[in-house]
């Protein structure tokens, strides 16, 4: 029997390398979208090993091979393969024969954003049977991967091997990096229109949200996304300050970001070392005098937006006592999909835990909301209520603060409650979804019509949901409407060349950075890394990049 594991990234290849169908969810089937990781069914698989291979970030091994890491997730496979929902299957037909779509003469695309939603739909334009085309990448940092490298832990470097896939497509005919080129800076939406058939714009979600309560501008007050990317060398955080030296930090918000952040906060700094964690994030955390943190969530255990995965690994962390702080009992919840009841099931299992007197403590606290931060001239405590679910007339349960309050001492809050999208001069904007106005990945204007020829993918197309492998579905929807669109003749032919796009690049040959370019960056990082034992060593500023990558 084959196990998935922990470092699921959820793109799919293994379903489509399956010849019995035991891989769920499917992308074609409910859930997808919002799955927290894939499974074999025990029952359906036949042990051909045919998804190995096709798995980019080594997710998936045999149920003789888990070892104590991972040997939980036997049961867990099996687990979701006995609660999910179950599907009517089709009934066999036989397709009539087809013709082949029309042959799409060479377009030229651009997309801007280089992080997975970008390249993904990168790959999938470069490799498309009877589509000839070139395609183009922009992003205004000097490295590639979005948040691959920027956003995912560090101690996860299994999953950042997601990004290894993408080599490929870097080598491919046809494909181009513009990095270190900013869109509305450096170049106008207009000017891209003009010298391509397509621009998709896959720029992500870089905006934090707000918690919006007193004391939430003190210093030691931050977000989420700013410390994460903190500690992970992204250039426009790397002089950012933390005060870690208290005893306690708290959390707002309980998603996968929240635990990742708990989990740097509390570990042990030489276990850091062997990844690709910032210089200068490890130097400050050697230094750390916390020991315990709490994370806060509004709702109960199977509410949590983190994932069961994420969950299961606090059982591995070495010299910290996870203590889970709820109302109710954890089992207690309404009938359930099998993702909260894996999430139900394993809350239930850290309360039941012993506390073994470890040195820190990571502390899970539900039915809980931040009211104020506290403090003067930075923050020292947080003030917290109580909170009670309300069934509303719809059937949602929503969670209502009381005036039941209590605070908690800290010097550092950060939330973490999710991030929002920019707008791009000249780019219509949804500003309440903080999302491009899009239908299928088409970008609509102020009518509510398809602006064809500008598409858009990704957190800034869907809103910041999913993890890395949601981004590939979400891509090649995007893909088949701009395919649809050319092979329909409906794409505006561009006015100017590839050799007009380069003479307007030269403008910026003092930070333009191509692809030769990033692959010494990254080679630089690899042999620096190399010479300590660690995957690589980021470099973090962005004149060092420029003197590394720019030819």
């Amino acid at each position: 029997m084959h196990v998935i594991t922990q470092n699921c990234c959820n793109d799919a290849a293994c379903v489509a390398a399956c010849p019995v169908g035991c891989i769920h969810p499917t992308p074609d089937e409910p859930g997808y979208d919002s799955a927290e990781m894939l499974y074999i069914d025990p029952e359906a698989c036949i042990d051909c090993g045919a998804c190995i291979s096709m798995c980019p970030v080594d997710a998936i091994r045999t149920a003789d091979d888990l070892g104590d890491e991972f040997a939980r997730y036997a049961e867990i496979n099996a687990f979701y393969a006995a609660n999910r929902p179950q599907q009517p299957r089709p009934l066999l037909r036989i397709e009539p024969t087809r013709t082949a779509p029309k042959r799409v003469e060479r377009l030229r695309v651009a997309i801007v954003g280089a992080g997975p939603a970008g390249l993904y739909a990168a790959e999938d334009l470069l490799t498309r049977h009877g589509v000839d085309v070139e395609v183009d990448v922009f992003d205004r940092l000097p490295t590639p991967l979005g948040l691959i490298r920027a956003g995912v832990a560090p101690d996860h470097q299994a999953t950042k091997d997601a990004g290894q896939q993408f080599r490929w497509t870097e080598q491919r005919t046809g494909f181009r990096y513009h990095l270190g080129i900013e869109v509305g800076r450096d170049v106008s939406p207009a000017e891209l229109a003009a010298h391509f058939h397509a621009v998709i714009y896959t720029h992500g979600a870089s905006a934090d949200r707000r918690l919006d309560i007193p004391g939430e501008h003190l210093p030691g007050s931050h977000s989420a996304a700013e410390f994460v990317a903190w500690y992970n060398g992204h250039p426009d955080f790397a002089d950012r300050n933390f005060d870690l030296s208290g005893e306690r930090a708290v959390i707002v918000g309980n998603g996968n970001v929240a635990l990742d952040i708990a989990r740097i906060l509390l570990a042990d700094p030489a276990t850091l070392s062997r990844t690709d964690i910032a210089d200068h994030a490890l130097k400050l955390l050697r230094t750390s005098t916390i020991r315990e943190v709490v994370v806060l969530g509004r709702r109960r255990p199977s509410d949590a937006a983190y994932t069961g995965p994420e969950l299961e690994a606090l059982f591995r962390l070495d010299d910290v006592d996870v203590v889970l702080e709820h109302d109710a009992d954890p089992d207690s919840a309404p009938e359930q999909k099998a993702a909260a009841l894996l999430k139900t099931r394993l809350a239930a299992e850290l309360a039941a835990r012993p506390i073994s007197g470890a040195s820190k403590r990571l502390v899970l606290r539900y039915l809980r909301s931040p009211v104020e931060v506290l403090g003067t001239d930075r923050a020292t405590g947080l003030r917290i209520a109580r909170n009670t679910l309300r069934a509303g007339t719809d059937g949602t349960v929503r969670a209502e603060t009381t005036s039941d309050t209590e605070i908690l001492e800290t010097g550092l809050v950060l939330r973490a409650i999710g991030h929002r999208g920019i707008s791009l001069p000249g780019l219509p904007f949804d500003d309440a979804r903080g999302v491009v106005p899009n239908s299928a990945g088409r970008v609509l204007g102020s009518t509510g019509t398809p602006m064809y020829g500008t598409y858009t993918a990704g957190w800034i197309k869907r809103g910041p949901s999913g993890v890395i492998g949601t981004n590939k579905k979400c891509a090649t929807e995007t893909v088949d409407r701009l395919l649809d669109d050319a092979r329909a003749g409906r794409l505006p032919a561009p006015d100017r060349d590839r050799r007009s796009l380069d003479d307007l690049l030269r403008l910026h040959r003092s930070h333009y950075i191509d692809r030769s370019g990033w692959a010494a960056i990254d080679q630089h990082e690899r042999n620096t890394g190399a010479e300590t034992g660690r995957p690589r060593v980021k470099v973090t500023s962005i004149p060092e990049l420029q003197r590394l990558g720019v030819r």
